[in-house]
Parts: C-alpha cells; structure tokens; sequence
C-alpha cells in the first residue's frame, strides 16, 4: 500500500488588529472592521475590466480633452463605432448588381442613423458649462 501525501499546510489568515481568522473572501475583519492585507488574485479580478467607469477612468485624458461626462463618453463611442462599421460596410461587401448595392446603401444608411442617434445622446448627456450660461 502506497504511503498517503502530507496534507498541504492551509493558511488561515488572521486579523493583525483583533486576531480572528477572516471569512472567505472578505475584504474587512469581521469583528473590527479593519481592513484585510492584499489578498491574492482570484479567477474573478479580471471583472473590473468589463465595468466602464474602469475602462473610462484608464482613458482620463480623452474624457478630460473632450470634456464629457461618463454617460456621454459612451454614446460618443458607440457612435463612433457605428460610423466605422458603416464605412466598412462598403468594404466588406461587394456589389455584384443593383439589388447588392441597394442592399449595401440600406445597411450603410442604418449604420449611420445609428451614430446619429448615439451622437445625439451624446449631446443631451452632456453637462452644460458653468461658464456658457453667463
């Protein structure tokens, strides 16, 4: 009969303020309230990414050179995508007779209505400046 591996050793993590042990996960000591030292990154920090403000906060400098607001940030965006996907509409299909072309111009013409409606909200999520109502 072959031996059994030693149990790996667990690492309960303690409280430095208080010294109880920490729940799973948390952030804070359960009993104190003071804060937990850095924990290892788990499968699930790679969340923070999807979230805007996460992304938004990484390109500071084109929300404070275009000085919009989060909200208007985003539609600015998704407009900007929907003008490039209209031009590579044009790209990707080609025109084979009339009804292609009608086609493609349909699809161009949506395309475009879409960034047109994402710049106007756009403009009506913007803040109005302090210094334009004087």
């Amino acid at each position: 009969m072959a031996p059994e591996p030693a149990p790996s050793p667990i690492s309960i993590q303690a409280c430095a303020g208080c010294g109880s042990e920490f729940m799973v996960g948390a952030k804070f000591c359960h009993a104190c309230g003071s804060a937990r030292e850095a924990l290892l990154p788990t499968i699930h920090d790679w969340t923070h990414y999807l979230e805007f403000h996460n992304i938004a906060r990484g390109f500071a400098w084109i929300r404070e050179y275009l000085s919009l607001p989060v909200p208007a940030l985003i539609a600015f965006a998704i407009g900007l995508i929907c003008f490039v996907a209209a031009i590579a509409v044009g790209v990707i299909y080609s025109v084979q007779n009339f009804a292609d072309f009608q086609a493609v111009q349909y699809f161009r013409m949506q395309w475009l209505l879409a960034a047109v409606a994402a710049f106007a909200a756009g403009i009506l999520l913007r803040r109005p400046d302090a210094s334009s109502s004087k």
